[in-house]
């Protein structure tokens, strides 16, 4: 699963917009965010579709975020 390219991340704007609204939240790149200096979320691209990973704990979880309710859960995921 290779990571997003611009493209790809073209079509989550709206979910972008979400997710730089979060506070806490830096992009380093687009569609990459840290919080505290430490990596937490990134968008990947497949054939299955778009996925975020991102790691509110310890462990990194992947969402689906091609429907609504992946981008809810990964907004939800996102916030402090």
């Amino acid at each position: 699963m290779k990571h997003a390219t611009a493209e790809a991340l073209a079509q989550l704007t709206e979910l972008l917009d979400r997710i730089r609204a979060v506070p806490g939240l830096v992009e380093k790149r687009p569609g990459v965010f840290y919080r505290k200096g430490r990596a937490f979320l990134h968008f990947h691209e497949d054939p299955a579709g778009l996925f975020a990973d991102v790691r509110p704990g310890e462990e990194w979880i992947r969402l689906a975020v091609g429907d609504a309710a992946g981008q809810a859960a990964l907004v939800a995921a996102a916030k402090p």
